[in-house]
């Protein structure tokens, strides 16, 4: 196995137990067993715990904001108004996963103080997601659309976190807020 095969396996290994776990309460040494690779092999790497967060991170967002909520809320609605709602409907279906997680940049930026690195690179995922948000208002002709899209990406983490904590069918409930807020908005 090549470099490449082992610093995959490394972001693999810490990609799923930063998600589930949370990136402050898993240690290095669990992902050098999950990865199957020496720490050494680690830090070569990634110089710390702390650029594999970093990577994290970044993965993430090329999995989850990328690869699925963006493609996920083209596929579900032509329109970017209908697409602004179909974002509930993609994370209801997301909260409905036997291994739902959360938002992984909610959670490492809570876990961290302001002036933290992982919490400044958490925050710049997050405000990629209310540009996403903001593309669409501004695609549906919202007035002020980026303080509409700050009002809809608290909409999406507040289900996010009221799934979290155990109820599931938070989007769709959220999503008849959200409703309400876009015909508002429209009037407005």
């Amino acid at each position: 196995m090549g470099r490449r095969d082992a610093r995959e396996r490394i972001l693999e290994a810490a990609y799923a137990l930063f998600a589930h776990q949370g990136t402050r309460s898993v240690g290095v040494d669990a992902i050098i067993e999950r990865s199957g690779v020496a720490k050494m092999t680690l830090y070569r790497h990634f110089k710390s715990k702390q650029d594999l967060v970093l990577a994290f991170l970044d993965r993430r967002e090329t999995l989850w904001t990328e690869d699925w909520l963006i493609r996920e809320v083209s596929t579900r609605a032509s329109a970017p108004r209908e697409r602004l709602l179909a974002i509930f409907d993609a994370y209801h279906d997301w909260f409905q996963t036997p291994d739902f997680e959360g938002c992984s940049f909610v959670n490492v930026l809570l876990e961290y103080q302001s002036d933290s690195p992982l919490r400044i690179a958490a925050a710049g995922h997050l405000a990629k997601v209310r540009a996403f948000v903001r593309d669409l208002a501004t695609q549906a002709d919202i007035k002020d659309a980026a303080v509409f899209c700050g009002v809809w990406h608290v909409l999406m983490n507040g289900c996010t976190i009221a799934a979290a904590e155990g109820d599931r069918q938070a989007a769709l409930n959220v999503k008849r807020a959200a409703k309400v807020v876009l015909d508002h908005w429209a009037e407005g």
